[in-house]
C-alpha cells in the first residue's frame, strides 16, 4: 500500500516523545559548544597576557610563577574542554540514534494507517494536509483533482462537491459524523477528531454495506406493517378503499372486491379504471351536487335491491379514503320505521279520540288529526308549540294541577267540560300516563281525551238498565266462550295443517335429494352397459357388416350416441345438484382448448349445411379445463341446433382483468322474456325449425350451474330473427400452464396396435367381450379377465410377454384397478404402462393418475379416443418414458 506524507513531525502521535528527546539533546549540544567556545577565549586571553607580560620584562620569577598558574588554569581548560567535545560526541551520537528511532516510529505510524481498511487524513494546525494513507487516495482516483501534503481541508470539501464526488449528503444520528453518498453508489461515513497540537483526523469509513442492511431491515419493516394493516383491513366489516393524489388505488380491501362485483386487481391501477369494471357510479373527490358543494357522502342501490353507503374522507396529503357499508339492513329498519309510523298516524287519524304528547316542558311533538280538528288547529301546526300557548289561559288553569300530578309520575284521569268550535259544550274524559325511563324520571305525558258526553247522557238509561245487565253479561259470554272455542279449534286445526304441509315439504325435498344423490352415485353401473353396447357397435362397424347389416348397425350406433349423451346429460345435472363434482382450477393457454372445439364443431356445422369461423386466442386463463370445455360444447351444440344457415363464431375478447370467450350464431334468436328462461331445467328453445333435435333443454342449465361453479360469469344477448351470442367470462392470467394428461389434449399420434398384446381387467363380462371383439378387430392380441387372481391364471402369475394394461377403476370386492395396477407391475422386472377407465369424474382421482403416471379415460369409451390413448401409449413405452 502507497502512503504519502511530509518530513516526520513532533505532532504525530507516535514519535511525540522521541521528538522531546532529540530537541533536548540539540539544546544541550549547543551549550557545551559555546562553553568550548568561551574557554578558548580564555585560554587566548590568557596566552596573549602571558606574552605581553613578558614583552614587557617583568619580574622573571614572577612570571616563570604566574605562566605556571596560567598553564595549571590552561590545562584544567583543555581538560573541561576535552570532556565537553566527549559529551557533545556522545549527545551527538544520542540524537543520530533518537532521529532513526524516530524515523522508524514514523514508519511504523505510516504502515499502521495502510493497515487500516478506512481512509486516514491527519492535518496541522492550518488544517493543511500532513499524512493520508491510499484508501484516502482512492476516493478521487476517478476524478481530476490533485489531492496531496499541504493540500487545505476547505480545498477538499470544495473539490468532492465540484467534481461530483459527493452527491448526497446527510448528518449522523447523533451529529458525531457526517455521511456521504458517492457518486459510485457508495456511503462514506467522515469521523473528526482533533489532535493536542490543534490539528485535526478524519476517518473515512465505508459504510455501504450498513445502509443497505439498513435499508433492507426498513423495507421489511415496512412490508411487515403492510401486510398488519392488510389484514386488519381485511377484517373490516365495511368495503374500503385508500386512493392516493394521483388518482391511484393504493389499498383495499375483500370486502370493497364483494360490494363492487369486481375481480382481484392489481394495485396502483388509476381508481377511475378500477371503479369502470364494477357496477357502481362512484362519487370521487370532485363530485358536486346541483348546488355545486363537494359530496362527501351518498348512497346507492345495486341492481340486485342492496343498498350501499358511500362516505369519501379527503386526506391531508392528498388523495381519498372510500368507505362501502352495506345498509340494506338500515334501510329495511328504516323504511318499516317509516312504514309503522305511516300506520300509526293512519290508525291514530281515524280513532275516535283525541291523542297526543307533550314533552315534559309541556312542548307538544305529537298530535292526531282529530286533536288538531277539535282545537280548529292546521296539520301538524301544534307541533313544536306549548301547552300554554295552544290553550287560553283559563283553561290551562284548569289544567295545570291534573299536568303537575302526570309530571310527578302519577296516572290521571278526569271529566272535563270544554266548548267545541260549534259551541256546544262537550264532557270529555282527559287520561294523562306519564312517560318514564328506566331511572324513573319523567320525560314526557301521554294524553288520551275522548268525548264522553253521549255516555253521560246514557247513564240513567244504563241505570235503569242494570237489572238486566246480569244476564246480558251472561249471555254474551256464553256466546264469547263458545266462539272462543271455535276459534281455538280452528287454530288447533290450522296448526295440525301446517306441521303436515312442512312434513310433506320435507319428505318431497328429502326424496328430491335421495333422487339426486341416487342418480349421481349410480352413473357407474348406469354406464357400464351402455360402454359394453359401444363397444360391441364400434366392433361391427371396425369388423364391416353386409350391405344391407351397416345401416342398421350405424342406427344403432347413433342411437347409442344419443342414449348415451342424454344419459350423460341427466347424470351431470344431477352431479351438479349433488355436489359431486368439484373444480380443478389450474392456468391454461386457452387456445389448446378452443382449436380442438373449433376442429371438431366445424365438421359438425358442415354436416348442417353451416360455416364455422374461428378467432385463434393466445390468452392464458385460470378455469378447470374439463368443465369450460363441458360449456363450450352446450354453447356449440345450441348454436348449431337453432341456425338454419348462415354461420357459427367462435373467438375471444380481451377485457381488463378477464377473457370473455363467445360464440356468435345468425340462428333464430331469443326473444327478450325468455333470456331468463332459457336457464331453467327442461326448458328448450324453438325446436321445430330442427328435424333431429334430440336434447332435453338441460344444456344451459348445466351450463349456468357449472359458470356457478368456476365462478365465472354467463352473458346473452339476442335479437329474434337474427341471432344469439353467448359469452362466458374467464380469469386472465400470466402464469405458465403446467403440463397436463395426455387424455386432455391428445397429440396425432402414429397408430400401431397390429400385434400389441393387451391384457383387459374388468368385473363385467360384457364389457370384458366387447372390449376383446374391438381390440382384435385392431390387430391386438387380447387377454380378458373378471378379477386378478383369474389374469395371473392366465399369463404366467403376470410374468408373461405383454404390451399394456387396461384396467376398470371400479373392481369386485372393494378392489380397485389402481391397486390392482400396483401389484401386477410390482411382480414384473418391466411395469406395464396402464390406461385406467372409470366413471369417476373426481378431481382426486384426476390428480391420483397424474401422480402415477397412468393414463386416465372415462365411460362411456368412445373407440377413436381409445385407440389414440393405446397408440401413444405403446409409442411412449417403445421409446423408454
Amino acid at each position: 500500500m502507497e502512503c504519502t506524507s511530509t518530513r516526520p513531525s513532533p505532532a504525530s502521535p507516535s514519535g511525540a516523545p522521541v521528538g522531546a528527546e532529540c530537541a533536548a539533546l540539540q539544546a544541550r549540544c549547543e551549550a557545551l559548544e559555546l562553553a568550548n567556545h568561551k574557554l578558548k577565549r580564555i585560554n587566548a586571553a590568557l596566552i596573549e597576557r602571558v606574552e605581553s607580560a613578558q614583552a614587557h620584562g617583568d619580574d622573571g620569577y614572577t612570571a616563570f610563577q604566574h605562566s605556571v598558574v596560567l598553564a595549571e588554569q590552561v590545562r584544567e581548560r583543555t581538560d573541561a574542554l576535552n570532556q565537553a567535545m566527549a559529551e557533545l560526541k556522545s549527545s551527538n551520537q544520542l540524537l543520530s540514534d533518537a532521529r532513526l528511532r524516530a524515523e522508524t516510529a514514523h514508519q511504523h505510524l505510516i504502515d499502521a494507517i495502510e493497515s487500516i481498511s478506512d481512509g486516514f487524513v491527519l492535518f496541522d494546525r492550518e488544517q493543511r494536509i500532513v499524512l493520508f494513507n491510499s484508501r484516502f487516495k482512492s476516493f478521487w482516483s476517478y476524478s481530476r483533482a490533485r489531492i496531496g501534503a499541504g493540500t487545505r481541508l476547505a480545498e477538499i470539501k470544495r473539490l468532492s462537491k465540484s467534481t461530483g464526488l459527493v452527491v448526497e449528503e446527510q448528518r449522523g444520528s447523533r451529529d458525531e459524523h457526517m455521511l456521504y453518498r458517492l457518486q459510485d453508489g457508495r456511503w462514506m461515513q467522515v469521523s473528526e477528531r482533533p489532535t493536542r497540537e490543534g490539528g485535526l483526523v478524519i476517518l473515512y469509513t465505508d459504510i455501504t454495506e450498513v445502509k443497505q442492511n439498513e435499508t433492507l431491515r426498513r423495507e421489511q419493516a415496512l412490508a411487515q406493517k403492510s401486510r398488519l394493516l392488510q389484514r386488519a383491513v381485511d377484517n373490516l366489516s365495511q368495503g374500503m378503499a385508500m386512493v392516493n393524489a394521483e388518482g391511484a388505488l393504493e389499498l383495499w380491501n375483500h370486502r370493497f372486491l364483494d360490494l363492487c362485483g369486481l375481480a382481484p386487481i392489481n394495485a396502483h391501477r388509476p381508481f377511475a379504471e378500477v371503479m369502470a369494471d364494477s357496477e357502481l357510479a362512484l362519487l370521487t373527490p370532485a363530485s358536486r351536487d346541483p348546488q355545486g358543494k363537494p359530496i362527501s357522502e351518498m348512497e346507492l342501490r345495486l341492481f340486485d335491491g342492496r343498498m350501499l353507503e358511500v362516505r369519501t374522507h379527503p386526506l391531508p396529503t392528498g388523495g381519498f379514503v372510500n368507505t362501502f357499508t352495506d345498509i340494506t339492513e338500515r334501510c329495511r329498519q328504516a323504511e318499516a320505521l317509516s312504514e309503522s309510523e305511516r300506520w300509526i298516524r293512519l290508525i291514530t287519524d281515524h280513532v275516535p279520540a283525541l291523542i297526543a304528547y307533550l314533552t315534559a316542558d309541556l312542548v307538544y311533538q305529537f298530535t292526531n288529526k282529530v286533536y288538531e280538528e277539535w282545537y280548529c288547529w292546521p296539520r301538524d301546526a301544534m307541533l313544536g308549540q306549548s301547552l300554554r300557548v295552544v290553550h287560553s289561559q283559563e283553561h290551562w288553569q284548569r289544567l295545570e294541577p291534573y299536568v303537575e300530578r302526570a309530571l310527578s309520575g302519577e296516572s290521571v284521569t278526569f271529566e272535563f267540560a270544554e266548548t267545541n268550535h260549534h259551541g256546544q259544550e262537550r264532557y270529555m274524559l282527559r287520561s294523562y300516563v306519564p312517560n318514564r325511563q328506566a331511572s324513573g324520571e319523567v320525560v314526557g305525558i301521554f294524553v288520551l281525551i275522548r268525548d264522553i258526553t253521549e255516555r253521560r247522557r246514557t247513564a240513567e238509561a244504563l241505570h235503569q238498565a242494570y237489572q238486566h245487565l246480569e244476564q246480558r253479561v251472561r249471555e254474551r259470554t256464553a256466546e264469547l266462550t263458545e266462539l272462543n272455542g271455535q276459534l281455538r279449534r280452528e287454530i288447533d286445526e290450522r296448526t295440525r295443517m301446517e306441521v303436515r304441509l312442512r312434513e310433506a315439504k320435507g319428505e318431497a325435498e328429502q326424496a328430491n335429494l335421495s333422487k339426486t344423490k341416487f342418480l349421481a352415485a349410480v352413473s357407474h353401473d348406469l354406464l357400464q352397459p351402455l360402454n359394453a353396447a359401444r363397444l360391441f357397435t364400434s366392433a361391427l362397424l371396425e369388423k364391416g357388416t353386409p350391405d344391407g347389416h351397416a345401416p342398421l348397425v350405424r342406427n344403432i350406433s347413433n342411437s347409442l350416441e344419443d342414449v348415451e349423451s342424454l344419459l350423460g346429460t341427466l347424470v351431470d345435472i344431477s352431479k351438479l345438484d349433488a355436489g359431486v363434482i368439484k373444480p380443478d382450477i389450474a392456468p391454461f393457454a386457452v387456445s389448446d382448448l378452443l382449436e380442438n372445439l373449433a376442429a371438431e364443431y366445424r365438421q359438425i356445422a358442415g354436416s348442417e349445411g353451416l360455416s364455422l369461423d374461428f378467432v385463434p386466442c393466445s390468452a392464458l386463463v385460470r378455469s378447470d379445463l374439463q368443465l369450460l370445455a363441458r360449456i363450450l360444447r352446450n354453447l356449440l351444440s345450441n348454436a348449431i341446433r337453432y341456425t338454419q344457415h348462415g354461420r357459427i363464431l367462435l373467438g375471444c375478447r380481451r377485457h381488463r382483468q378477464s377473457l370473455s370467450i363467445e360464440v356468435w350464431d345468425t340462428g333464430i334468436g331469443i326473444a327478450q322474456d325468455k333470456l331468463v328462461e332459457i336457464f331453467q331445467e327442461f326448458k328448450r328453445g324453438d325446436a321445430s325449425l330442427r328435424k333431429q333435435d334430440r336434447g332435453l333443454g338441460l344444456g344451459l342449465a348445466i351450463v349456468e350451474k357449472i359458470a356457478g361453479m368456476l365462478g365465472h360469469r354467463i352473458r346473452v344477448q339476442s335479437c329474434e330473427g337474427k341471432g344469439s351470442l353467448f359469452a362466458i367470462e374467464v380469469p386472465l392470467t400470466t402464469r405458465a400452464p403446467r403440463s397436463r394428461a395426455v387424455e386432455e389434449t391428445p397429440n396425432p399420434l402414429v397408430e400401431r396396435l397390429g400385434g400389441a398384446r393387451v391384457w383387459v381387467l374388468d368385473n363385467d363380462a360384457a364389457i370384458c367381450a366387447g372390449m376383446r371383439t374391438l381390440l382384435e378387430t385392431w390387430g391386438c392380441e387380447v387377454i380378458t379377465a373378471l378379477s386378478e387372481q383369474d389374469l395371473a391364471r392366465q399369463v404366467d402369475n403376470f410374468h408373461a410377454d405383454a404390451d399394456l394394461l387396461i384396467a376398470d377403476y371400479h373392481l369386485d370386492d372393494d378392489r380397485n384397478g389402481v391397486d390392482a395396477v400396483a401389484q401386477i407391475n410390482a411382480r414384473r422386472s418391466a411395469p406395464l404402462p396402464a390406461l385406467m377407465i372409470t366413471a369417476n369424474y373426481s378431481n382426486e382421482l384426476k390428480q391420483q393418475m397424474r401422480e402415477l403416471g397412468h393414463t386416465l379415460m372415462h365411460k362411456p369409451v368412445r373407440p377413436m379416443k381409445l385407440k389414440a390413448a393405446m397408440s401413444h401409449l405403446l409409442d411412449r413405452s417403445a421409446l423408454g418414458m
